[in-house]
C-alpha cells in the first residue's frame, strides 16, 4: 500500500536523488543500425545526463528542494556535471569526487538517436559504480533511486530513507533481477514497458512488497497499477524530437510532487506531462522541463 511522505516541516529535504551521473555523448543519425551494420551520423553533442543526475534535476525545476548522493571523477567531466547541480541549484553535500590518482573516471553513456526521436544507449559506469549510501543518511520527504548503481547502495539509501520516515521511488534502469528485499522497501515502482516485462509484470512486483507500480508506456500513456485496481492516465501530445530523459523527466518531476503533498493520481498526471515535454528538446539534461511550462500543457490539454 502506497505510504503517505512524512510532513516536510521535519526534513531538510522535499526530494534526495540518490543515483548516477554521466556525460552524455549523444549521435543523431536517419536510424540506428543494426548488428554489424555502420551508418553515417548527422550530428554529435555532448550533454550532462545520467539517470539520477536526470532525476534531480527534473525534481529541482518541478520545484522541490533537491539533494543528489552520487559520484564523479576529478575529470573535465566531473567539472561539467557538478556545475550543474549549481546551476539548478541542488545541493551537492553528498556528491563524491574521485581524485585522479584514483583512476576512476565519470561516467559516460553513449546515446543513438534516429530521426524518430527513438534512442539506443550504452552505459559505462565510472565513479557510478562506487555510489553508496551516506551516514548520516539526509532527510527528505522523498528519497528516489535507480539502478546505474550500486544494487547494494539503492537498498541501504532505501533502508535508511524508510527509517527516516520518507517515501521511496524506485526507477528499475535498467532493468535487473530485484531481491524481494529491496521492493519491500519500494513504496513506488516507476517500470517502463521493456523494464516491467524483465521483471515480472506488475502483479510479481506487487506481490513481491512494493506499493504502487506506475507504467510508463510512452505515447499510450501511463497505468497506475494496485492490488486493487489499474488506473489509466492518457498521454500528451506532442512532436517529439528525442526521448532521451523522458523516463527521468516522470521520475524526478514525480517525486517532487509527491514532496509537494500532490495525491498520487495528481502527481502521476504532473509527471506524465513533464515525461512529454522532455520528448521535444534534444539531450537528457537539457530536456528536463520547468514547472511553468508543465503547468501551461497542462492548461492546454
Amino acid at each position: 500500500m502506497f505510504v503517505p511522505a512524512t510532513p516536510a516541516d521535519r526534513l531538510g529535504f522535499d526530494v534526495c536523488v540518490v543515483g548516477s551521473a554521466n556525460l552524455d555523448l549523444v549521435v543523431t543519425t536517419v536510424r540506428i543500425p543494426g548488428p554489424g551494420e555502420t551508418v553515417l551520423g548527422s550530428d554529435y553533442a555532448e550533454h550532462a545526463g545520467g539517470k539520477g543526475l536526470n532525476q534531480a534535476v527534473a525534481a529541482a525545476r518541478s520545484g522541490a528542494r533537491t539533494t543528489f548522493v552520487g559520484a564523479i571523477g576529478n575529470d573535465d567531466a566531473g567539472t561539467q556535471l557538478a556545475e550543474v547541480l549549481t546551476t539548478d541549484r541542488i545541493d551537492a553535500t553528498y556528491l563524491l569526487t574521485f581524485e585522479r590518482t584514483t583512476n576512476v573516471a565519470t561516467g559516460r553513456a553513449l546515446i543513438v538517436v534516429d530521426d524518430h526521436g527513438e534512442n539506443t544507449i550504452v552505459v559505462v559506469p565510472g565513479a557510478n559504480a562506487q555510489v553508496t549510501a551516506p551516514t548520516p543518511f539526509p532527510s527528505a520527504r522523498v528519497v528516489l533511486a535507480q539502478l546505474e548503481i550500486p544494487l547494494q547502495s539503492v537498498g541501504d539509501a532505501f533502508s535508511a530513507a524508510r527509517n527516516l520516515g520518507a517515501t521511496t521511488i524506485l526507477n528499475p534502469a535498467p532493468a535487473a533481477a530485484l531481491p524481494g528485499s529491496l521492493l519491500v522497501l519500494c513504496d513506488i515502482v516507476v517500470p517502463n514497458e521493456h523494464e516491467l516485462d524483465l521483471l515480472g509484470g506488475s502483479a510479481a512486483l506487487l506481490e513481491a512488497g512494493c506499493g504502487v507500480v506506475v507504467v510508463t508506456r510512452g505515447a499510450a500513456g501511463v497505468d497506475l497499477v494496485t492490488h486493487a485496481d489499474v488506473l489509466h492516465l492518457d498521454a500528451f501530445e506532442v512532436a517529439p524530437v528525442d526521448t532521451t530523459g523522458a523516463g527521468d523527466a516522470f521520475c524526478g518531476s514525480l517525486a517532487a510532487r509527491l514532496a509537494a503533498g500532490d495525491e498520487l493520481v495528481d502527481a502521476v498526471r504532473w509527471a506524465t506531462a513533464a515525461g512529454a515535454l522532455a520528448t521535444t528538446v534534444v539531450g537528457a539534461v537539457p530536456a528536463q522541463p520547468t514547472a511553468s511550462a508543465i503547468r501551461d500543457l497542462l492548461s492546454r490539454q
